[in-house]
């Protein structure tokens, strides 16, 4: 009995010390994965606390703009995910040099993709933003804006792709360094465009631009040298593009829903007046960047399952999942926790408006209670990215946006025929977001990771 007593006791202990080991490489990639993920939600939040002194129109504006800038660019994060999870896999297989190609793919089909948005982008900006509702300043101020930062969308895409080789390689610090020189610069810029130059909110797109190259270049230049270093080719491979492409095309339908429900967010907000408008951009801003908190532990996680999914070592990446999951949720309290103090204490440094400022700790309040249901999802989700699980996540996320823009237009409609108070629909606006939008892709993705179908999808 002693002995057996023992030697349980010895089992859980390792249990434990490998449970310990796991999280702390899930926090050794997550913490320079999280540096590299605000770099776009930070620039959008510095730009937000100088551009909300100019006023709620500017605000509001910027609001507008920055949504299609981020939903343009958010569509394409799969040059990102995508080639998290395919050089994660190779690697795992023990095939470097083809986990390499398929990152330089990646870079190409960033380029190309890059390029065309922007042109399209910049001839059609007055009417995307008439179409969110913008009307006079704020319509000025958000074209402004959309024009302003067009041509830094290359740039900020070859980021994406960037990354996403050095996170399958699981060598992040050189993202984190990047981000953190990225947004320096681009403070340093806002204040002089803004505050020196007096540009506004287009002196904000401005510096925003030359951020995301100077970041781009700091990033393409040592993942070429990696990837000659081994042997492997730079030229670009019509195969290769195209594959990436087809992965890129399933995970960009899944974008594509989730955006649907982000502009929606602000559609509705736009109708709901200015100050909640203005203060819908501060609290959406501060999510945005908290979110990145938590999809650092997604992607940490999707890159160490990825890898055990390569290798075919499947126990073992269903034990990752459960503690990425955990990992998430405690992610999520903690954070939570401290976005509702900044909730009470941070709003004046975004507007000097008592009402805006109200409306702000509002929104704090709600998202911060509510975040430890994202935490959780946004782990798993970016496992089952890793996985390779495109087409279930594509299908459940348009399942989601099919139930959440009708109930979108329900809030809307019944916030006005109740002459609801500004106070009361920024609230059911963010109680939406949080339980409804969140809630429904938590579902799906907990219902997924309960079977081991997602484990064999990439073989």
């Amino acid at each position: 009995m002693i002995t057996s007593t023992s030697q349980n006791t010895h089992e859980t202990d390792t249990a434990n010390n490998a449970s310990c080991t796991t999280i702390g490489t899930i926090l050794t990639l997550a913490i320079p994965t999280f540096g590299q993920l605000i770099a776009e939600p930070a620039f959008v939040l510095i730009d937000t606390a100088i551009v909300g002194h100019i006023g709620g129109q500017a605000l509001a504006g910027l609001s507008v703009g920055s949504t299609i800038v981020l939903t343009v660019v958010g569509l394409c994060v799969f040059l990102a995910y995508s080639t998290t999870s395919q050089v994660g896999r190779l690697l795992g297989a023990g095939k470097r040099r083809e986990g390499l190609e398929a990152g330089i793919d990646g870079l190409w089909l960033a380029g190309i993709i890059g390029v065309v948005v922007s042109v399209m982008l910049f001839v059609i900006a007055r009417p995307l933003c008439m179409a969110m509702g913008a009307q006079g300043s704020v319509l000025h101020n958000a074209v402004d804006y959309v024009r302003a930062v067009v041509f830094g969308i290359p740039g900020m895409l070859l980021v994406y792709a960037a990354n996403g080789i050095f996170r399958g390689l699981q060598k992040v610090r050189i993202t984190l360094v990047a981000a953190t020189l990225g947004a320096i610069l681009n403070t340093l810029l806002d204040l002089l465009f803004i505050l020196g130059f007096g540009w506004g909110v287009f002196g904000s797109g401005v510096a925003t631009l030359i951020s995301q190259w100077f970041m781009a270049v700091l990033l393409i230049v040592p993942a070429m040298l990696w990837t000659r270093a081994e042997g492997a080719r730079l030229r670009p491979r019509l195969s290769g593009v195209l594959n990436s492409a087809g992965d890129g095309a399933v995970l960009f339908l899944r974008t594509l829903a989730l955006r649907a429900c982000l502009v929606a967010n602000v559609v509705l907000a736009t109708h709901m007046g200015v100050e909640v408008l203005a203060a819908y951009q501060v609290v959406n801003s501060s999510w945005n960047f908290v979110l990145n908190m938590l999809d650092a532990i997604g992607i940490a996680g999707q890159t160490l399952v990825a890898a055990q999914i390569g290798a075919r070592q499947e126990d073992e990446a269903m034990r990752l999942t459960r503690i990425a999951g955990r990992a998430g949720l405690c992610g999520g309290t903690v954070i939570g926790i401290g976005l509702m103090i900044a909730g009470w204490c941070a709003s004046p440094l975004f507007s000097q408006s008592t009402e805006i400022q109200h409306l702000i700790t509002i929104g704090m309040m709600v998202v911060g209670v509510t975040l430890p249901l994202a935490g959780w999802m946004w782990a798993v989700d970016g496992i089952l990215i890793g996985a390779g699980d495109y087409r279930y996540l594509a299908l459940t996320c348009t399942a989601t946006a099919a139930i959440y823009v009708p109930c979108l237009a329900a809030i809307g409609w019944i916030c006005d025929a109740m002459q609801a108070s500004s106070a009361l629909r920024m609230a059911l606006l963010w109680l939406a977001v949080n339980l409804l939008f969140v809630g429904l892709r938590a579902i799906f993705n907990g219902s997924r990771i309960g079977t081991s179908t997602w484990l064999h999808i990439a073989h």
